[in-house]
């Protein structure tokens, strides 16, 4: 469990971020995009297959934080019609930039480096971190720091924040192992190629359940402390440099539907906590841009 306290710890040379995300940006942005969406009637939303945050069930449905509220997300906005896209987490911001989908819906976290390439929304959640390891904890490891003070080795997914983490707690690269996407994670931990994989909290117990006892979420974990400040992560949509109009108005709409009961139902069916919950007003966008 979070403390009330804690607050993304993130490296102060990104400082500069900031004004790339500041929500006064909309004279460079085109205002046409929204309403060529709406004229469609097809809005298109990636999302990178990581539970609880946006994934596709067993009947092609998407799932998840992001998903279930970019959906009454659309619905207010007047949009009939979402076109799912799965893609690797590493290839969310570079598709927005192709221009392959409209918007990311996999709660990413936003960070002063993210912010320099695409447009985020307020957050939408807030999560900490945990460690996947094998059964048992043969290595006895509880937190990130333990990689940089021995020999054990911890696998990331690729474009995830946690590299970034290891790399303030001075983790060397020999250490770091990186995987693809966290389906990977399992097998990288149980033999042997990593002894334990950094994520969330949430998606460590969603990849504990799922190995059938071969992995489990390190107990007494603790939080990785950056520049003196426990770490946590704000999540939000995001959207390319000439979204402007369509993150404003997900933003408006994102504003009233946290105001509701049916936004807490999504965040406690999925995993997150009251704390968590609570957490996601903490924070704006403008202040997790500058670091």
């Amino acid at each position: 469990m979070k403390s009330a306290q804690k607050k993304s710890a993130l490296k102060p040379w990104l400082l500069a971020a900031a004004a790339a995300c500041t929500l006064g940006q909309a004279a460079t942005v085109q205002a046409a995009d929204l309403a060529a969406i709406r004229e469609s009637g097809t809005l298109r939303v990636a999302i990178a297959n990581e539970i609880p945050y946006g994934y596709m069930d067993l009947n092609g449905e998407a799932k998840g934080v992001g998903p279930d509220v970019a959906k009454h997300i659309a619905k207010a906005l007047g949009i009939g019609k979402i076109e799912w896209t799965t893609t690797a987490f590493g290839s969310l911001i570079p598709g927005l930039q192709a221009d392959r989908y409209d918007m990311v819906a996999a709660e990413m976290a936003i960070l002063p480096q993210r912010c320099e390439q695409v447009f985020y929304s307020e957050p939408n959640s807030s999560y900490g971190e945990g460690l996947l390891v094998a059964k048992g904890n043969p290595k006895g490891i509880h937190d990130y720091e333990s990689f940089a003070a021995s020999d054990h080795k911890v696998a990331v997914m690729a474009g995830a924040d946690q590299l970034e983490i290891l790399q303030a707690l001075k983790v060397p690269a020999s250490r770091i192992v990186t995987i693809a996407n966290n389906a990977d994670a399992i097998s990288t931990v149980t033999t042997g190629r990593a002894d334990g994989y950094a994520a969330t909290s949430l998606t460590v117990s969603q990849l504990a359940a799922k190995s059938k006892g071969k992995t489990e979420a390190a107990h007494d974990f603790k939080d990785p402390m950056v520049d003196g400040q426990p770490v946590r992560s704000w999540g939000g949509f995001a959207f390319s440099k000439d979204s402007g109009s369509l993150r404003d108005a997900v933003n408006q709409e994102l504003a009233k539907f946290k105001k509701t009961d049916d936004w807490k139902k999504i965040m406690s069916d999925y995993g997150f906590s009251a704390e968590d919950a609570s957490q996601s007003f903490e924070r704006t966008t403008a202040q997790l841009c500058a670091g």
